[in-house]
């Protein structure tokens, strides 16, 4: 069984001093199942514990309490080499002596595997990973890129129930990453293996992922696939982490005028007031004279209408920063200001002041007591 599923039960990580007291707990008794052939990753900033939970699912930290199951089997005591998993980490961790040939096929031989199967797995998986042309060379003469698909060889030839990836691209260059993002992604779906591969590159994680799970001081902040991480975040931490600008909030209150609710920035001049109209009207109803924050993603303030719930306003540009095929566009509100992604071959001159449309029915509201989104 090369598919196996992964579960983590009230899992806990807490370091401890020479004396045995508590310094630091890293893992907060996070529960999460990844199901058979599914590619999970685990997404967050430097410290939220994705690493170390990858490194206790592979048994590099020992659980402090909790339990991992890989397919069905509790693993906590075990082993890493009993767990049934391969790991594949940010440093390459070749064997310098040994030529590509043995590099991927150590493990095998240690395992004791007949000498024919041996040669046939490394030769299948090298021309995979088109590295069937360099089989002699040592990894000094090879690239990043060709490294790191020698260490995902290496792993693939043990036939694991689970893949295991800790922040495996960090050390390429731009255009290597997207090539190896590539390959890694079409691997899952040759292989059918089970895959929880780890980084800080939230564009990485949307790209890759069957479902992402955010991450934030050791806890689990939302489990979802791509999109609906992104259209729908469950929080104001995964709407300002998911998303590249990131989603525009704002804070200010919900106030009743003549013809309805509004949303009134908090600042003292050149207050940005928008409607609330339909769902978020509903929404914003329990809040009235209330603190909320008002999120809105760069992609819906356009510079032409697209529906009935599109806002038109007059904002001043800030910063322009022209991308070819679009602009991404910061434009001044009272308290900070909001980015727009508009589509089109325009220069955008600073201090000019240009009409955007805000497509409302896009929008979240959020409350900030709790950081929940609300509805």
């Amino acid at each position: 069984m090369n598919d196996a599923p992964v579960e983590l039960k009230d899992l806990v990580k807490t370091y401890v001093d020479d004396r045995g007291r508590p310094t630091f707990t890293a893992v907060k008794g996070i529960n999460l199942d990844i199901k058979p052939g599914e590619f999970m990753v685990l997404v967050g900033p430097s410290g939220c514990g994705k690493s170390t939970t990858l490194r206790m699912i592979a048994g590099l930290e020992r659980v402090t309490s909790g339990t991992i199951s890989i397919g069905g089997k509790v693993v906590n005591h075990l082993e890493p080499k009993d767990r049934g998993i391969a790991m594949v980490f940010q440093s390459y961790a070749l064997y310098p002596h040994m030529n590509i040939f043995k590099n991927m096929a150590y493990a095998l031989e240690v395992a004791k595997k007949p000498k024919d199967s041996i040669t046939q797995t490394v030769a299948r998986t090298a021309k995979a990973l088109l590295l069937d042309q360099m089989m002699e060379r040592k990894p000094q003469a090879l690239s990043g890129g060709q490294r790191q698909r020698v260490a995902l060889g290496r792993a693939i030839v043990r036939s694991p129930n689970v893949f295991l990836f800790d922040e495996p691209l960090s050390n390429l260059d731009a255009k290597m990453r997207v090539q190896m993002r590539s390959e890694i992604s079409r691997l899952h779906v040759e292989l059918g293996t089970t895959m929880i591969y780890v980084t800080h590159d939230q564009v990485e994680a949307m790209t890759m992922g069957d479902r992402i799970c955010v991450m934030r001081d050791g806890l689990i902040m939302q489990v979802a696939d791509p999109l609906t991480l992104y259209m729908k975040p469950d929080n104001l931490f995964v709407a300002a982490f998911i998303g590249s600008p990131p989603m525009n909030l704002l804070k200010g209150k919900v106030q009743k005028r003549e013809d309805g609710l509004y949303f009134v920035e908090n600042a003292e001049k050149d207050q940005l007031v928008l409607p609330l109209k339909g769902h978020l009207q509903e929404l914003a109803s329990k809040y009235l004279d209330k603190e909320i924050v008002f999120g809105i993603r760069p992609e819906h303030i356009g510079d032409k209408p697209r529906n009935s719930s599109t806002m038109p306003i007059a904002l001043t540009v800030d910063i322009a920063e022209p991308m070819g095929a679009e602009s991404i566009v910061y434009l001044k509100t009272g308290s900070g200001y909001l980015i727009a992604r508009i589509p089109g071959e325009r220069l955008y001159r600073l201090g000019e002041k240009i009409t955007v449309h805000l497509n409302l029915e896009k929008a979240a509201l959020f409350d900030p007591d709790t950081q929940e989104v609300i509805g």
